[in-house]
C-alpha cells in the first residue's frame, strides 16, 4: 500500500506515481510520456542523420537525445552574461557533445583506441575524461552519429542513457580487484548492476538524472557521499566483506551529503536493492518542479528510517540486515595517481591530463603504452584522471618516462594535481566563464609562484553554479559568476569529504574577477602556509580562518614580486 503523503509539499501534489499523479506537469515529463527517449535511436538513423540538423524536433533534439548522451553545444561567440537570457535555438550550435558510458572507467586498449579513433575523426581530435570516468566528445554532426554509435559498439561500449533522465554511469574503484588494501572487489556487482541499469526499460523514465556509485575502495575514492545512491564497502556482520547503503546525495544548487541506512548489503544482492532503490525514486521521485526532482529531496522530506522501510515493504519484500559505517578513511588523495604496487606484484601508474582535457592522438598513444608496457587494461577516475594497469616493475620507469614525453605526469605538481574543471563556456550552453583553459593557467602559474608548497590541494573550477566539477568539496571551489560585468568566480573555501565531510565556507559576497584569480589564490595560500597550525590540512584550516585571511586582500608571509604588487592591490577579492 502506498506510503501517505505528508506536509505542505505532498498536499500540493508532487507529481509522484506512487500516489495516482500520472498527469506530466511539466514539459518535460511530457516529452517523455508522448515518447520513451530511447526511441529516439531510430529517428537518428532513419532521419535525422540523412536530413541533417534542421530536421530534428525540438522534443527529440533538446529532450530525448539525452538518452543517447547528446547535447547540443554552445554557439561560439556568445558571452556568459547572455546564458540564461537566450532561447535553445539561440544559444546552440548545431554540433553536438556525445558522452560515452565507460562504467567503473574500465576501458581495454581496443576500447580506448576506438574512443580515440572517433575523436579523431569524428571530433577535432577532441576528447574530455569526466568526474563521473565518462569520455565526452565535441563537434560531432549528427550526420555521423550512426557510424560513430557503430565504432564504439564494436567494442562494448555505447552512449546509450549517458544522460537524461536515467541512471547514469556508475562510477567505481579503478583499481578495484588490485588494491591490496580494499574492503571488497566490486568488480562482480558493479557489472551485474550495469546489466540492470541498461536492460530494464522500465526505470528508463526516472524523475530526473541518477548518479551510482559502487565501490570497496579503502580509501573511497568515488565520492559516495554527493551519489544519488552509493554502496561503500564495509565488513558487515561476522566480519563479511559486502556493501553500507547510503542514498540522497547531490549537489548542484542545493548541495547535500548521502544518508546511511544502516543496511548491510552482500555482494550479490546489490543488483536488486539498486533496483529497489531506482524504482522507489521512479513511482515517489517529485515530477511536479524539476528542480526538485532529485531523490535527495525526497529522503531529505521523509527521513532515512522510512525511505528504508518503504524499500524493504513495497519494493524488496523483505528486511535488510543491520549493518556497521564503513571506516572513515585517512586523509589524502582519493585519486590514485603515481606509481602504485598491486596486490599482485605488478604496478599501476595514474597520470594526470590537463583538467581531464586530452586527446584521440593522445589516447591512441596511451593505449599503445597500456599494451607495450602491461596488459592493455587503463583505467578512468572521477577526478579526470588515467590509470595504466598490470605493469611489470621492470617497466615502471619506462613507461612514466614515455608518458611524460606525451604530457602525462605520473608525479605532477600538487597544483596539477589537485585540479579540476568542468567543460565551460567553450562548449556547455549553461555556463557563465571559461574553465578549462583559465584552470591551466591558474595551476601552472601557482607551481612557478610557490614550488615548495608542501600540502594536497584541490582546486575545482566550474563555469556555472551546477557544480559538474563539484566545487562545494574542493579546498578552494569557484563557482563561475559575474564579477563587475567581467567574468570571473564566487569562491567557496574548505570543502572536503571524509573525515571532516562538509561543503565549502561561502563568505558574502567573496568573488574574485578572472584576471586576478591567480594573484587571489596566491595570497590566499600564502595565508594559509603563514597562519595553519602544525600538520592543519586546508579545509580545516579555512573553516577556522578569520575572514580577513581569505578573502586574501593583502598578501601574508612572503612578499610578492615587486613587478605584480600594483596588481595585487588592484585586482583583490571582491567582498
Amino acid at each position: 500500500m502506498p506510503s501517505v503523503p505528508q506536509g505542505r509539499q505532498a498536499q500540493r501534489g508532487q507529481g509522484q506515481w506512487a500516489l495516482g499523479h500520472h498527469e506530466p506537469l511539466n514539459p518535460a515529463e511530457r516529452f517523455k510520456k508522448d515518447d520513451p527517449g530511447l526511441n529516439v535511436r531510430d529517428r537518428i538513423i532513419s532521419r535525422y542523420a540523412h536530413l541533417g540538423f534542421d530536421s530534428i524536433d525540438p522534443s527529440d533534439l533538446r529532450g530525448r537525445f539525452r538518452w543517447w548522451g547528446l547535447y547540443t553545444q554552445r554557439k561560439p561567440g556568445i558571452e556568459g552574461g547572455r546564458t540564461g537570457a537566450l532561447e535553445d535555438a539561440e544559444i546552440e550550435d548545431p554540433y553536438f557533445m556525445m558522452r560515452v558510458r565507460i562504467p567503473g572507467g574500465q576501458l581495454s586498449a581496443s576500447q580506448l583506441r576506438a574512443v580515440a579513433e572517433v575523436a579523431k575523426e569524428y571530433g577535432r581530435d577532441l576528447a574530455d575524461i569526466t568526474d563521473r570516468q565518462n569520455v565526452q566528445f565535441h563537434w560531432i554532426t549528427i550526420e555521423d552519429v550512426p557510424a560513430i554509435w557503430e565504432r564504439l559498439e564494436e567494442v562494448g561500449l555505447s552512449s546509450m542513457q549517458a544522460c537524461g533522465d536515467v541512471p547514469r554511469n556508475i562510477l567505481g574503484c579503478p583499481v578495484a580487484g588490485l588494491d591490496a588494501s580494499e574492503v571488497i572487489d566490486a568488480t562482480a556487482a558493479l557489472r551485474a548492476t550495469e546489466a540492470v541499469a541498461t536492460s530494464r526499460t522500465d526505470l528508463t523514465n526516472l524523475p530526473r538524472k541518477y548518479k551510482t556509485s559502487i565501490s570497496g575502495c579503502a580509501n573511497q575514492c568515488t565520492a559516495h557521499e554527493v551519489n544519488d545512491v552509493a554502496f561503500v564497502g564495509v565488513l558487515g556482520p561476522g566480519g563479511r566483506p559486502g556493501f553500507d547503503l547510503w542514498v540522497g546525495g547531490g549537489l548542484s544548487t542545493n548541495p547535500m551529503l548521502g544518508q546511511r541506512l544502516g543496511a548491510f548489503v552482500p555482494a550479490e544482492s546489490v543488483p536488486e536493492v539498486w533496483a529497489g532503490v531506482t524504482a522507489l525514486f521512479r513511482d515517489y521521485g517529485y515530477r511536479r518542479l524539476r528542480s526538485r526532482a532529485r531523490l535527495k529531496f525526497l529522503v531529505a522530506d521523509w527521513g532515512t528510517d522510512r525511505f528504508r522501510e518503504v524499500l524493504e515493504r513495497e519494493y524488496l519484500g523483505r528486511a535488510l540486515a543491520d549493518g556497521p559505517a564503513p571506516p572513515v578513511p585517512a586523509p589524502g588523495s582519493r585519486d590514485h595517481l603515481g606509481v602504485h604496487r598491486q596486490r599482485d606484484g605488478r604496478h599501476y601508474v595514474g597520470v594526470a591530463p590537463h583538467t581531464g582535457r586530452t586527446s584521440g592522438t593522445q589516447l591512441w598513444q596511451v593505449a599503445d603504452l597500456a599494451e607495450a608496457y602491461g596488459s592493455g587494461r587503463v583505467r578512468t577516475t572521477i577526478e579526470q584522471k588515467l590509470l595504466i594497469l598490470d605493469i611489470p616493475e621492470r617497466g615502471v620507469s619506462e613507461l612514466t618516462a614515455e608518458l611524460a614525453a606525451i604530457d602525462l605526469q605520473a608525479s605532477p605538481s600538487v597544483f596539477r594535481r589537485g585540479t579540476m574543471a568542468c567543460t565551460g563556456i567553450e562548449f556547455c550552453k549553461l555556463a557563465i566563464v571559461e574553465t578549462k583553459g583559465r584552470a591551466r593557467d591558474l595551476y601552472t602559474e601557482l607551481a612557478r609562484r610557490l614550488p615548495d608548497f608542501d600540502t594536497p590541494i584541490s582546486i575545482n573550477v566550474n563555469g556555472c553554479p551546477n557544480s559538474c566539477a563539484r566545487f562545494q568539496l574542493a579546498d578552494i571551489g569557484l563557482k563561475g559568476s559575474l564579477v563587475d560585468g567581467e567574468e570571473g568566480f564566487q569562491v567557496h573555501l574548505g570543502g572536503s569529504l571524509g573525515t571532516d565531510p562538509g561543503f565549502g565556507r561561502k563568505l558574502r559576497g567573496l568573488k574574485v574577477t578572472a584576471d586576478g584569480l591567480t594573484d587571489y589564490v596566491e595570497r590566499l595560500l600564502r595565508n594559509y602556509l603563514a597562519d595553519r597550525s602544525e600538520g592543519e590540512q586546508f579545509a580545516t584550516w579555512a573553516r577556522r580562518a578569520d575572514p580577513a585571511l581569505l578573502t586574501a586582500a593583502e598578501p601574508a608571509g612572503a612578499q610578492p614580486e615587486p613587478d605584480r604588487a600594483r596588481r595585487l592591490a588592484a585586482t583583490g577579492a571582491r567582498r
